[in-house]
């Protein structure tokens, strides 16, 4: 439909329908976040319960839970701030590799062991990079500068 057969109203239409697009979005992107966190909850309690039901708690074990840890950190700073410190994703791509490597144990293959481990280095470069630009500059510890 062209402006012309909308007549005068065109302007006032389109920000009040880009305004209820808008509002969906916010509100699918906020009820996204609780179930992200509530499921991170329920995947925390069952890693316990399994816990409890094995005896002993593993170094991977625990890793895993620093995962769910952050998860729930991006979810949060997310859903107060709406924008994620960009840190936060290498942070969970580190421990998740590292749970990877510790899981493999001693029968993994050296050469696959030191791919993961310069995954490991890379990541942790990054990560040194990237907080440092972001105390030199604050908005690129955020998705905030992606906002047209």
């Amino acid at each position: 439909m062209s402006k012309h057969q909308l007549g005068g109203d065109y302007p006032e239409a389109t920000e009040k329908l880009d305004r209820s697009v808008l509002g969906f979005f916010s509100a699918a992107e906020r009820i996204l976040l609780v179930i992200i966190s509530l499921l991170t909850m329920l995947a925390v309690a069952l890693e316990l319960t399994s816990f409890f039901d094995a005896g002993r708690v593993r170094l991977a074990d625990l890793l895993l839970l620093f995962i769910y840890l952050e998860v729930i950190g991006m979810a949060y700073a997310y859903y107060a701030t709406h924008s994620v410190p960009v840190t936060l994703p290498v942070l969970i791509a580190i421990t998740g590799i590292t749970r990877l490597i510790i899981l493999q144990g001693k029968e993994a293959e050296p050469s696959k062991l030191l791919f993961e481990a310069g995954a490991v280095l890379l990541l942790a470069v990054a990560l040194a990079i990237l907080s440092w630009a972001s105390q030199r500059s604050p908005s690129l510890n955020s998705s905030d500068n992606l906002d047209p």
